[in-house]
């Protein structure tokens, strides 16, 4: 069994997080520049099983999607081409962003380390795939 990969993607950064080996439980991996991430993706699934990726589904409160919707399925292209027996999920990442705020804010960190932007979308990108995780199991 291999693991699970989380991409928050964004537009200028993306937060990575991924499972453990028994696709239990998630944890925050890194933080990578958009254009940057396809190398990233690369070099990672040289040096690990992974058998899946989560990406982020960006929905408004009203069920919109954002318009960085546009890139992701650019970039889920590319992606598909570049590892096509990898298998590709989408999840709603409504709240994510905050709920990474909020957690980065309880967990004692000082102010400039709570408004890293990085930070936070690693977190996210860990948000995202522990509730995949939960909902899967279900």
């Amino acid at each position: 069994m291999g693991q699970i990969l989380a991409i928050d993607y964004g537009k200028a950064r993306c937060g990575i997080a991924a499972t453990d080996d028994m696709q239990i439980i998630a944890s925050g991996l890194d933080t990578v520049s958009t254009p940057l991430l396809t190398e990233f993706l690369k070099k990672y699934f040289s040096e690990n099983k992974v058998d899946e990726v989560v990406i982020g589904l960006p929905v408004d409160l009203k069920g919109n999607i954002s318009e960085v919707e546009t890139d992701i399925l650019q970039f889920i292209e590319i992606f598909k081409k570049e590892f096509p027996t990898v298998k590709v999920n989408r999840f709603d990442e409504r709240f994510t962003s905050k709920m990474a705020s909020f957690f980065i804010s309880q967990s004692g960190k000082n102010k400039k380390q709570r408004q890293q932007k990085g930070l936070i979308d690693k977190v996210s990108a860990t948000i995202i795939l522990q509730n995949f995780l939960e909902q899967r199991t279900r």
